[in-house]
């Protein structure tokens, strides 16, 4: 750690690598001014279903504009798509050890409405936060935060689903955990934050530090 201030886009439903650095650092900044960029955790995430690595994605308005802010871009309710990312957390996980204990809290994400991708997976992280009982200290940049800039710890583009697209993040490895589908397919590593709070219930966040006390 550079840095006492992490750099992260928003998520949603974050993975695991996320939130190793929410509890790292002493302060969180989310850039909030960059250009929106497609195919990301922006707004998609990971599960773990019957038939391995199952993507969630939240449609958003299509912009006029290429180049728009992604703090406002506007989520798409065209397909209910709500209603389908439902039943694939259902299906993921309802055997899981403590899917019946967490559900009921996340409902509310998949049958009401936000306008704004920001608002909604800040709404979602908030939820999260309740769950691991954290507080993290987290701001929203006031202007674009160019790269390379010493202030920062950036993983903007170190958190990204894509292999292609990642930059070495040398501060996370992944550590095995029981999964629903493990026997199946073996251990997949840093999914959705969803898939470690179903697994392992009030132990996620013991997890999570288990992460960070290796650096």
């Amino acid at each position: 750690m550079k840095n006492s201030k992490a750099l992260l886009t928003t998520s949603f439903f974050a993975p695991i690598q996320y939130y190793c650095k929410l509890i790292r650092y002493p302060e969180i900044i989310i850039e909030q001014w960059e250009h929106y960029s497609k195919q990301s955790y922006r707004n998609r995430c990971n599960i773990y279903g019957a038939n391995g690595v199952l993507p969630l994605s939240v449609p958003v308005v299509k912009a006029t504009n290429k180049k728009v802010f992604t703090k406002d871009v506007k989520i798409s309710y065209d397909t209910n798509w709500q209603k389908l990312h439902w039943k694939g957390i259902e299906a993921a996980y309802k055997s899981s050890p403590f899917y019946e204990y967490y559900i009921d809290d996340l409902e509310r994400f998949f049958t009401q409405k936000w306008d704004f991708l920001l608002e909604y997976n800040n709404e979602i992280q908030k939820e999260i936060f309740g769950i691991l009982e954290i507080d993290p200290i987290i701001k929203f940049s006031e202007d674009f935060i160019d790269f390379g800039t010493s202030e920062y710890d950036d993983f903007r583009e170190k958190i990204h689903p894509k292999v292609s697209k990642l930059e070495t993040d040398q501060t996370f490895t992944a550590k095995k955990y029981t999964q629903v589908f493990g026997d199946k397919y073996g251990f997949i590593e840093n999914l959705s934050i969803l898939d470690l709070i179903f697994n392992l219930g009030p132990d996620s966040l013991s997890y999570l530090e288990s992460i960070n006390s290796n650096l």
